[in-house]
Formats: C-alpha cells, sequence, structure tokens
C-alpha cells in the first residue's frame, strides 16, 4: 500500500473513498435489475441477522487495526523524540569531555544527525535505510572511543556518553523498522476483503425505497472505506502526507551542534 501512501491526500481519498462509494451506490441498482423486490424482501429477516454478525465482526477488526497503526504512529514520533533527546545529551556531555576527543564527538555527532536528516528520510520514504547514515552513525562511536578517560569523573562520562549513544541507536533502529510499513499484507486481504463483503451483504436487502436504500448503502460503504483510508495514510510512519518529521532533529543540530558547522 505504499503507492497510496505516498500520494496526496485528496488522491487516495477519491481513490480509497469517492471511488468505492459511487460502486456501491450502484449495487442495489444493478441487483434490482436483476431480481425482483419480492424474492429480496422474503429474505430481509434472515439476512438482518447475519449482516448484524458480519458488520459487528469487521466492524471490531477495523477498529483494531486503527488503532494498532495509530499506537505504532505515536511510537515512530516517540523514537525521533527519543533520539532527538539523546544527541542532545551527548552534545552536552561532548563539552564536559573536552580536548580533541570531545571536538570530534562533536563533530561527528553533526555529521550524523545532518545525514539522518538529509539521507535517512528520503530513504524511510521507500521503507528502506540509508548506508550512509549507519557509516555516521559508526564514526561516531569511533570519536567517543578514542576518548581514554584519566580520571573517575571522564569514566562517568564515558559510561553516560556510551549509554546515551545507545539509546540513539535503538531509537534509530525503531524508526527504521516502523518505516517499513506496519499492516501485513495478510492483514490487508482481510481488511479490504471484509469491506467488500460488508458493503455488498447489503445489495441484497429489498426495500420499497430503492433511493433510500442506495443512500444508506454510500454512507456505510463511506465510513468503512474511511477508517481504510486512516490506515493507509498512518500505514508508512516516514512516507506521505501524514508523517513523522525530523523536525525534532533539527532543533538539535541548530541549536547544539552549530558549533561544529
Amino acid at each position: 500500500m505504499i503507492f497510496l501512501t505516498t500520494q496526496p491526500l485528496w488522491l487516495s481519498a477519491i481513490i480509497l473513498v469517492a471511488l468505492p462509494v459511487l460502486i456501491a451506490m450502484s449495487g442495489p441498482v444493478i441487483v434490482r435489475r436483476c431480481v425482483a423486490l419480492e424474492k429480496l424482501s422474503t429474505n430481509n429477516e434472515v439476512a438482518g441477522f447475519k449482516f448484524a454478525t458480519v458488520g459487528v465482526l469487521y466492524a471490531v477488526l477495523l477498529a483494531f487495526a486503527v488503532i494498532v497503526v495509530w499506537e505504532k504512529f505515536n511510537d515512530a514520533e516517540k523514537d525521533v523524540a527519543q533520539e532527538a533527546g539523546a544527541a542532545a545529551t551527548i552534545y552536552r556531555l561532548a563539552d564536559g569531555i573536552g580536548g580533541q576527543p570531545g571536538a570530534a564527538l562533536h563533530q561527528a555527532l553533526t555529521g550524523y544527525l545532518k545525514a539522518a536528516i538529509d539521507e535517512d528520510w528520503p530513504a524511510m520514504e521507500k521503507g528502506r535505510a540509508s548506508l550512509v547514515v549507519t557509516r555516521a552513525l559508526d564514526a561516531v562511536y569511533v570519536a567517543l572511543l578514542t576518548y581514554n578517560p584519566a580520571d573517575s569523573r571522564g569514566s562517568a562520562l564515558l559510561t553516560e556518553v556510551l549509554y546515551q549513544l545507545d539509546q540513539m541507536t535503538q531509537a534509530r533502529r525503531g524508526r527504521l523498522v516502523l518505516a517499513s510499513g506496519i499492516v501485513p499484507t495478510i492483514i490487508w486481504l482481510v481488511l479490504f476483503g471484509g469491506a467488500i463483503l460488508t458493503v455488498a451483504f447489503t445489495f441484497f436487502f429489498g426495500t420499497r425505497n430503492l433511493r433510500a436504500q442506495t443512500v444508506m448503502t454510500g454512507a456505510l460503504c463511506a465510513l468503512i472505506f474511511s477508517g481504510l483510508l486512516i490506515i493507509v495514510a498512518i500505514d508508512h510512519p516516514f512516507a506521505g502526507t501524514v508523517k513523522v518529521s525530523p523536525e525534532a532533529l533539527s532543533a538539535v543540530l541548530e541549536e547544539a551542534g552549530a558549533g561544529a558547522l
């Protein structure tokens, strides 16, 4: 679904909501021309109970999918915030290290943040990771490990910087995992298959007011596919119109990394 995710939101809405609604509203009209109203009406009572079961099952599945995707989207935002927070802390601790090791760490971290913004985000829009950023992260470790503390204060600084660097690395790994997409293919098949089945079920009810049945079918279809639009829009947290931006990293780079530029 990466194709739909990367499209403008209005275009995705037309494809995922408007077109299915038009098709769904034509369904009762087509069925009514092929099957007499009397035959459809005889099944209303039994079909109503079955439709209630189908509707409830699909509503639970759709709601569960929306909640899970939204939680993962929030996790992506938290990963970026954690990465930015750890980077800001490392900048401050690098000032405590001082000398050539501190300057090297400061410069390497600035290079990493610039690479993450310029390289990682475009790569994550395609569900991939950037090797350039991985090499930049390696350079941060190399710069830090050149520091050889001479006292307990230096050892404590090194330990804390290593911890913060580990937090930054984990946060990057977390966002890279989420960038590839949240919903598995099998879930997409069930979601779209269930949507089609639920909407098509309404075609075989028999009501004398065909116009009212058509409008109700369209409203149901719009509601279901609007839920699918939400899932599609945030399934890839770093791609499309609704996405997590690198603003947190940019702010750290602007505030703390300016001295190394």
